[in-house]
């Protein structure tokens, strides 16, 4: 377990338990060291696996009843703010227009977001910086803008291909930059139905053990097996990957999830090491407002 991932299920503030008077039998027959340290691993054993399990079974309850509004305390990464978790606002999800189908309501066969998708873009946490870039025209970037995230000139010929003739929309996307550095893309492609977007996730654009074009800054990418499947956001495909070592000046992490007419692509990066906490905050986040 790496050191982020024990910093994942750390409790969000440690628990003392009161103090006692110490009874005259306790004073004459003090417990021996060993004892002591072998009860209090067992405490923070204990204290670290309820932790994570509340926060787990919080993440399962959003996604079985649909999530209206996102409490720090609901979402993986949100109870405290010691491993580098960044402190995103209060979320709710879009309105639709009057009489509209959710996409995975039962009469929405083509998995149609009504919503503008514009307003299914996740907000930027608090402290951070607006990447200008990424707002387009009205709010709509251009294909050219999204395909400049793929490292090859023959990719990103035939990925806008493939989006041409898949029936590309439009596309929407945020970006913001943290004060440690850290640098976050998050882009919405719509399609006319999940159909259309499950052919283009599957074995074409997002294979499980790597992905099969390329990003800018990460040359060889594989799946992010330590991406907490207790996570998992209920009708949203995820494909998770992590930039395969040695890095180069930055470290890149990216997701491709699937959640009915549209495709989103989440791009984090940092110069040396980007902390998989708050990619899998933003992931996960932005799920939710898809599903």
């Amino acid at each position: 377990m790496t050191e982020e991932q024990q910093t994942s299920v750390r409790p969000a503030q440690k628990v003392l338990p009161e103090a006692t008077p110490a009874s005259p039998a306790a004073s004459a027959s003090p417990a021996p060291p060993h004892a002591d340290r072998k009860a209090r691993r067992a405490l923070r054993a204990t204290l670290r696996w309820t932790t994570a399990v509340a926060v787990f079974a919080a993440v399962g309850a959003a996604t079985a009843f649909g999530l209206t509004r996102l409490e720090r305390t609901d979402v993986p990464g949100l109870s405290t703010r010691s491993d580098g978790r960044w402190e995103y606002p209060v979320l709710t999800r879009a309105p639709l227009p009057s009489g509209s189908p959710g996409p995975f309501a039962e009469s929405n066969k083509a998995g149609t977001h009504h919503a503008d998708l514009r307003a299914l873009l996740l907000p930027a946490p608090v402290g951070a910086e607006d990447d200008r870039t990424l707002r387009g025209e009205d709010g709509w970037l251009a294909r050219k803008d999204f395909l400049a995230e793929y490292a090859a000139k023959d990719d990103r010929a035939e990925l806008g291909q493939h989006l041409s003739d898949h029936g590309l929309r439009h596309i929407a996307a945020r970006g913001w930059s943290m004060p440690d550095g850290t640098r976050t893309r998050i882009y919405l492609l719509q399609f006319d139905t999940a159909a259309v977007v499950d052919a283009l996730l599957g074995p074409y654009l997002a294979p499980y053990s790597a992905p099969k074009f390329p990003l800018r800054g990460a040359p060889t990418s594989a799946n992010d097996e330590t991406f907490p499947q207790e996570a998992l956001v209920e009708d949203v495909q995820r494909v998770v990957y992590d930039e395969s070592r040695p890095y180069g000046g930055e470290q890149v992490r990216h997701a491709y999830l699937a959640a009915g007419d549209t495709l989103a692509l989440v791009v984090q990066s940092r110069e040396g090491r980007a902390r998989a906490v708050p990619f899998q905050q933003t992931v996960t986040l932005q799920s939710q407002l898809l599903g």
